[in-house]
């Protein structure tokens, strides 16, 4: 076996030692957070900078690049520090496992997005979404609601859209900046134009 061939080896057993597993897991968790908060928030990033910002062009190439930068690093902690305390907190504490989870990821979840910057209200507002619909499936899986033959989801969809209009055309203060801004573009930029060109080429 030659010495280029030997190292692949070497690494590939010490990762796959399992006693090993634990921490390597969490410097996977930080990358994996990282990979992909920075592919989610690039993407948005670079439709937010083409749709709705005016500045030049080096100033919007710097807002794609924080932005990314943030979200990555945001979600790469997270991933690092819950998947730590996780296993600090399953070695020394006799806890359920959701028990556990929930108190890693209340801790870390403080300490992580505690600062109230537009990329942690956007995360935490995707996420307050998604528990809403979660909680209410949890419910009807432990019978605490009944159950209806009706579907829910058009209900669901007329009180969002219901709120969020009655929000942006009577308390506009309430919404979230890039909220606000998705709403101007489609309900009062679509008032205004001059010629063909702003009515079918230019918002």
């Amino acid at each position: 076996m030659s010495f280029m061939s030997i190292i692949p080896y070497v690494i590939n057993s010490f990762l796959n030692d399992p006693s090993c597993h634990g921490t390597l897991a969490t410097i996977k968790g930080l990358r994996q957070g990282i990979v992909y908060g920075a592919k989610v928030r690039f993407a948005h990033s670079v439709v937010q900078a083409f749709l709705f910002r005016n500045e030049p062009w080096p100033q919007r190439i710097r807002f794609i690049i924080r932005m990314t930068y943030l979200h990555g690093k945001n979600l790469g902690l997270f991933v690092f520090f819950y998947k730590s305390l996780r296993t600090i907190v399953a070695s020394i504490f006799g806890i359920s496992k959701s028990l556990r989870a929930f108190i890693c990821a209340f801790v870390v979840g403080y300490f992580v997005f505690n600062n109230h910057n537009s990329i942690n209200e956007q995360i935490i507002l995707y996420l307050l979404s998604r528990i809403t619909v979660g909680l209410a499936r949890y419910a009807l899986k432990r019978s605490w609601l009944p159950k209806t033959e009706r579907p829910v989801f058009p209900w669901l969809a007329a009180f969002v859209w219901g709120v969020v209009l009655w929000l942006f055309e009577c308390h506009r203060e309430t919404l979230q900046p890039s909220l606000t801004r998705s709403m101007v573009y489609l309900y009062e930029n679509s008032d205004r134009w001059s010629s063909w060109r702003n009515f079918l080429i230019r918002s």
